[in-house]
């Protein structure tokens, strides 16, 4: 039952909605949200501070609207990690990639959106928020993607917008790049565009997906800096496709809508990008040892070739088993899907922490 007031005129599709978020509760282990848990550098955070003092006197002028110097430095990024070509055309920058995925339903949600669920929440939420139809596609039951029926849905159904994730959230599974680049005929065969959510491409070896974009001008391919950057609070998100997508990202976008703070700020991290990778390597060994562990429980855990890791095998109800962890002061992710729980990898006394009161709770 609603319980808007009746003189609110909020649309009728938003009514029964609720705000998007996971838990925010104090624990010992915040291992729910994905984040990368090693803080930037002493020598990182001097270089931010810095550069936000450097540009604070001009802090009454709006900030550069076209993010150039930022837009540059990511373009030279993404060329060092896949031996691609791209330049500043090629990219668009914003306020986390959740403002990505909202500028493109808003540029492109004409007819609808197709994703394969269970996927980031996030797509279906805010389709509905633009007011675009959203369809449900179907994995297989091990949560990977079947890429033949995939293409098949495709042909079908014939969205204006295709949606995959890969490394895939919640699941952790990646799609090769032969079935992205099949997907990709497919969508451009019925005029649609295939958008690739790559939030967690540098926790995986498999070739990215902006290696398609000149063949396959339909690509379209978001990034974030939150995860492998360790720069969730910053909130930078940035989009890699042909330059015709990104000038429609211009028609959709607020006014200067990425602060100068922001844009120094991530420029800067740039700069010490070969510095924050090496915590990726370091978190992948991490992520091979804490599943390995909790398959020594007697849990089963999806293959992940993420940030985290999706399991299941308990015996009793999955929400009661997140409730007796968070008692235990271990805070992970109930993602909704029955029988399953998602963790993120920690540090090493974040993940040893979550192994012992896990084991006591299977114990219980």
């Amino acid at each position: 039952m609603s319980t808007w007031p009746q003189w609110l005129p909020l649309r009728e599709e938003l009514v029964p909605m609720s705000p998007y978020g996971a838990p925010q509760v104090s624990a010992e282990a915040s291992l729910n949200t994905n984040e990368n848990p090693f803080s930037p550098s002493p020598a990182l955070i001097k270089a931010i501070a810095d550069r936000v003092s450097a540009i604070g006197a001009q802090l009454n002028r709006y900030p550069d609207r076209e993010a150039t110097s930022l837009r540059t430095a990511l373009a030279s990024y993404v060329n060092s990690q896949s031996g691609t070509s791209i330049d500043i055309s090629n990219v668009w920058a914003a306020n986390g990639s959740n403002e990505i995925i909202q500028s493109i339903f808003l540029a492109f949600g004409r007819k609808s959106a197709l994703g394969f669920t269970p996927s980031y929440s996030m797509h279906p939420l805010i389709a509905k928020v633009t007011a675009t139809p959203w369809i449900d596609g179907t994995r297989r039951k091990d949560f990977t993607l079947d890429c033949d029926a995939a293409s098949a849905q495709i042909e079908s159904l014939r969205p204006a917008l295709t949606f995959i994730t890969t490394p895939n959230n919640p699941t952790g599974s990646a799609v090769l790049i032969g079935e992205i680049e099949s997907l990709a005929r497919s969508t451009k065969n019925v005029g649609g565009l295939l958008v690739i959510d790559e939030a967690y491409a540098e926790f995986s070896s498999e070739k990215s997906a902006v290696t398609l974009i000149e063949k396959y001008p339909n690509v379209v391919v978001i990034r974030t800096m939150s995860k492998a950057f360790a720069f969730a609070g910053a909130r930078v998100g940035y989009l890699v496709a042909h330059p015709s997508v990104i000038d429609a990202m211009r028609l959709v976008r607020l006014p200067y809508h990425l602060s100068a703070l922001t844009q120094v700020a991530a420029s800067a991290a740039l700069e010490f990008s070969d510095e924050l990778l090496a915590t990726v390597q370091g978190l992948i060994a991490a992520r091979e040892d804490v599943a390995s562990r909790m398959e020594q429980l007697g849990l089963e855990v999806v293959p992940s070739c993420s940030n985290f890791l999706l399991f299941s095998g308990f015996k009793r109800a999955s929400a009661d088993v997140w409730k007796d962890l968070l008692d235990k002061g271990v805070l992970i992710r109930d993602v909704g899907l029955e029988g399953y729980l998602r963790v993120t990898i920690g540090n090493e006394a974040e993940n040893n922490k979550f192994l012992s009161a896990l084991k006591e709770v299977l114990n219980k």
